[in-house]
């Protein structure tokens, strides 16, 4: 797995950060098709879709495996959205991992919690769930304008 050279974020920003990445390259991955085993996002936003790597860090959360197993008995569109919530999921991982290592106090947590749900999720990027609820949001809102 060549997702970039070694990062060990430490601030609540570098996480946030790395989550961001990792989050843009697994979107990439599945809205893109191709045959898969393991998905991995990186802090550089790429993706690879893999065996699990025997260099990953025992530590580190591990993403989903074998992601590939359901596929052919579900439909394309559940299969994404299953993919998404796990991958989703994983990533939440990853960023409270680095958060109990480098000891994020209280409110650091708190900060990277609240920096991380400003975004739309995995599973609502890929559903489409995401732009639905930004559409009704604006259209309450003009309606109370009104």
């Amino acid at each position: 797995m060549d997702g970039g050279p070694p990062y060990n974020p430490r601030t609540v920003e570098e996480v946030f950060r790395d989550f961001k990445g990792r989050r843009a390259g697994m979107i990439k991955a599945l809205t893109t098709d191709k045959e898969n085993l393991c998905l991995y996002g990186f802090p550089s936003e790429q993706w690879e879709v893999n065996l699990p790597a025997e260099e990953v860090p025992p530590e580190l959360p591990e993403p989903e495996l074998g992601i590939n197993f359901a596929r052919d008995g579900m439909q394309k569109k559940d299969w994404l959205s299953l993919v998404a919530v796990h991958s989703g999921a994983w990533l939440l991982a990853v960023a409270f991992y680095f958060g109990a290592r480098f000891e994020f106090d209280k409110a650091d947590r708190k900060r990277l919690f609240n920096m991380i749900n400003d975004l739309p999720t995995i599973f609502e990027v890929v559903t489409g769930t995401y732009k639905k609820q930004v559409k009704e949001k604006s259209s309450v809102s003009n309606q109370i304008l009104r």
